[in-house]
């Protein structure tokens, strides 16, 4: 399965694709999506949105993954923050895959083992966990996180789904 992780931003947005086969993952391709901040936001939007399916055609992934969006002190930086968000859902959305949604305490504990790891411990777990992936940034770092976390769900889900019916 190739799964599309996604960091949402108005300023950048990070993409990171995986191929999950069982419990063995592989990186496919990672990259960052920025927006010009003098542009106004719509614009800014329609750009993040025609750059995301650039993403999706070129990848093609089976599956989609999107950070949740955290609430911070500046009211309107969480707006915008969600109006990407929101952009982010409706491209993948639109492209007709299934899309998890995951707490950032989530994704942080699926790679690194605590729901409140940095930034850096991040970045550091990706070289272990996608030995030879050259990282684009911060964001794309995230996003290929946000995909594994989400390969993690999808195998468990497997697994419980198996069990129950051979238990049946």
């Amino acid at each position: 399965m190739i799964i599309l992780g996604l960091d949402p931003g108005l300023g950048t947005t990070g993409w990171g694709v995986i191929r999950a086969e069982g419990n063995r993952l592989s990186h496919v391709a990672n990259g960052q999506i920025r927006t010009d901040p003098s542009m106004p936001l719509p614009r800014r939007l329609a750009n993040l949105y025609a750059a995301l399916l650039d993403v999706l055609r070129a990848e093609r992934p089976d599956e989609a993954a999107v950070e949740e969006v955290l609430g911070n002190t500046n009211a309107q930086s969480t707006l915008k923050l969600g109006q990407a968000r929101g952009v982010v859902l409706l491209a993948a959305s639109g492209a007709g895959l299934t899309i998890g949604e995951y707490h950032p305490s989530t994704v942080k504990k699926a790679v690194v083992g605590t729901g409140g790891a940095e930034k850096r411990q991040i970045q550091a777990m990706m070289a272990v966990l996608l030995p030879g992936a050259k990282l684009a940034g911060p964001d794309a770092a995230d996003a290929l996180a946000v995909a594994i976390c989400h390969a993690h769900h999808v195998a468990s889900a497997q697994g419980m789904m198996r069990r129950a019916r051979a238990g049946a």
